[in-house]
């Protein structure tokens, strides 16, 4: 059963204290992924990296997962980049929706993978796969970032080299922002690698960062925690293992509570 479109029937079915948001657009990019944009809540903040509980009304009952925002919190509309799953109990039907359909999303954004959380440092490693790209998606388009970091490395690692279009689609965009793209500048850099397929840069991110080939393609320093800060964002096993490449380095677990060298986002998409 889809989601229906705003129709007198669902704006009933709603539940109370939740918003119910109109889809604007939808973009595919594999039989794995897309991405879409639905109006953003009159009133709804949010710190750029945060997450949403996004859902469905699905047999008449709302379902949801977490979700990163994409967009940055300056944005007039909130983005989304999700993975398909067949049977997945919320992607299956979030997949097939289309401009016009309404989507749920509570009014309480949280998250750890925000700048509040990192003490004060030059370069900015933002370490992502698959869709774990998504709260990077919008810290590299909030100005603080730049005003916080001189350098931002934005490493995204996927299976196949279709899977990055979105990281590039995005750094396309800023290039042809006006005005991000003067706030950017070159303090942007996008490492890009795949597991499957051949190509420039090959391998798990975690190896990269091992080997030490991360840091000599990008023509900088070894992990340092003097000026390098860190978000991890992807699969359960690469947080584990990239956490641990990033403590053996010196870096240390932050939180909003506790500001350090590097945070993790632990939740998950459905």
């Amino acid at each position: 059963m889809n989601a229906p479109a705003k129709t007198e029937d669902f704006v009933s079915a709603v539940p109370a204290g939740v918003f119910a948001e109109k889809v604007l657009s939808v973009v595919h990019y594999t039989d794995r992924l897309f991405r879409f944009t639905m109006t953003r809540p009159q009133g709804f903040r949010f710190r750029s990296g945060e997450f949403a509980m996004i859902g469905l009304m699905v047999d008449g009952k709302p379902l949801y997962r977490a979700y990163s925002i994409a967009s940055p919190a300056w944005a007039d509309e909130l983005e989304f980049f999700s993975i398909k799953v067949p049977d997945g109990p919320l992607t299956s039907h979030l997949q097939n929706i289309k401009p016009g359909d309404e989507v749920l999303m509570r009014k309480k954004p949280t998250g750890t993978l925000v700048l509040d959380a990192l003490t004060p440092g030059k370069r900015l490693y933002m370490f992502s796969t698959g869709t774990g790209i998504a709260p990077f998606a919008s810290l590299i388009r909030d100005p603080e970032t730049y005003e916080k970091f001189e350098e931002v490395i934005l490493t995204h690692t996927t299976r196949d080299v279709a899977e990055l279009k979105y990281g590039f689609d995005l750094v396309e965009e800023i290039r042809n922002d006006e005005i991000l793209s003067e706030v950017v500048g070159d303090k942007l850099r996008h490492y890009a690698t795949v597991t499957r397929e051949e190509y420039p840069y090959k391998g798990r991110i975690t190896d990269l960062i091992e080997n030490g080939k991360l840091f000599a393609d990008l023509g900088v320093p070894a992990l340092d925690p003097a000026v390098d800060r860190g978000m991890i964002c992807g699969s359960s096993a690469m947080l584990k293992d990239t956490k641990d490449l990033l403590e053996r380095a010196g870096l240390n677990e932050g939180a909003n509570s506790k500001p350090a060298e590097f945070v993790i986002e632990r939740a998950f998409v459905g």
